[in-house]
């Protein structure tokens, strides 16, 4: 795979990767596609894999879960412990 088809997936939004990504997996299962091309569009959904695993650790490490006193009035927010 070339460098910049790398460079490029790490430009994807969640979005249009996850798309790219299941473009891809329709594909390999159908088994109509060259051995020779099945590996390299396989590495590129790898990367492609990879690339919305780092957007959604991004994600979640932005979300916040709103505290509340017992009333139920928002009193602030606190990181969202995701395990």
């Amino acid at each position: 795979m070339a460098d910049n088809t790398v460079t490029d997936v790490k430009q994807l939004s969640f979005e249009r990767a996850i798309e790219e990504l299941e473009s891809i997996v329709k594909r390999l299962e159908d088994g109509k596609v060259p051995l020779e091309e099945s590996v390299a569009i396989y590495e590129r959904g790898e990367a492609l894999k990879r690339r919305c695993e780092v957007l959604l650790r991004q994600a979640e490490a932005r979300v916040e879960k709103i505290t509340t006193d017992a009333g139920g009035r928002a009193t602030g927010t606190a990181p969202l412990d995701v395990q």
